[in-house]
């Protein structure tokens, strides 16, 4: 079924007008949560990776000895 581009365009209008956009306080709050655990999730990440490499490197010591 095909649609008038007019009528889609006043539709599109119509859904467009329905967004509720956040404040400003919320966009900046949001962020810094973001940034907060973006840094927390590295932070975990990196200790992690650093105690499987010491895992992987004790293991293989044992391994060759």
């Amino acid at each position: 079924m095909a649609t008038n581009p007019v009528q889609f365009i006043n539709q599109v209008r119509a859904e467009a007008a329905k967004i509720s956009w956040p404040t400003r306080r919320e966009v900046i709050t949001t962020t810094i949560m973001v940034l907060i655990l973006a840094a927390l999730f590295s932070v975990f990440f990196s200790l992690v990776d650093l105690a499987i490499r010491f895992g992987i490197t004790e293991g293989l010591r044992l391994i060759s000895n």
